[in-house]
């Protein structure tokens, strides 16, 4: 039984709580990224025997010049932790699909290079999930909602990480290039 003359914390009644449609939008996201990240990671785990986490690795690595990248720098742009990243790079490491070793003279940084196994592995499972991708998120969406989509996105990745909007942007932005097709 809930006792109704208990009054409520101070901060309680200051808090702005969320109106109907931001409540709506709110939960409409938590629904998203509950769901479609997990369509995502059990495709890349049945098709390709790797989380998400894995194949952002291989894809960023495949993306650079020598396919290396300092640890520091991949946990950047593979978007997570060192530690996470370290957890990551052992377990693909033990599957024969990157190589760990020592940086540049000088450097202490540890610096990861994807083997041909690892790029044959990425190729594999690349096609799937791009598959994946497209009937998740860009089938169901024409042109101009994919467009407010993009700007939606960036502007609440740069609300939760607006020291880094700039570099994240560039991110995308460089791979978008280094793709784009011939």
């Amino acid at each position: 039984m809930i006792d109704d003359t208990t009054s409520s914390p101070d901060h309680l009644d200051d808090t702005p709580w969320l109106g109907p449609d931001e409540l709506r939008a709110w939960i409409t996201l938590a629904a998203f990224l509950e769901t479609v990240p997990t369509s995502v990671e059990a495709q890349l785990k049945r098709d390709a025997g790797m989380n998400r986490f894995e194949y952002s690795i291989l894809a960023m690595l495949s993306e650079e010049p020598g396919h290396t990248l300092a640890m520091s720098d991949l946990a950047q742009v593979a978007f997570g932790s060192l530690s996470r990243l370290s957890h990551a790079v052992s377990r693909l490491e033990q599957r024969g699909r990157v190589t760990r070793c020592a940086g540049a003279a000088g450097r202490r940084h540890n610096v990861v290079s994807l083997t041909d196994d690892g790029l044959a592995a990425l190729e594999a499972a690349a096609p799937l999930h791009v598959a994946e991708a497209r009937r998740l998120v860009i089938d169901p969406l024409d042109d101009d909602e994919l467009a407010v989509l993009t700007r939606l996105l960036s502007k609440m990745i740069a609300a939760a990480e607006p020291d880094r909007a700039d570099e994240l942007h560039a991110l995308i932005e460089g791979v978008v290039d280094r793709n784009r097709p011939t």
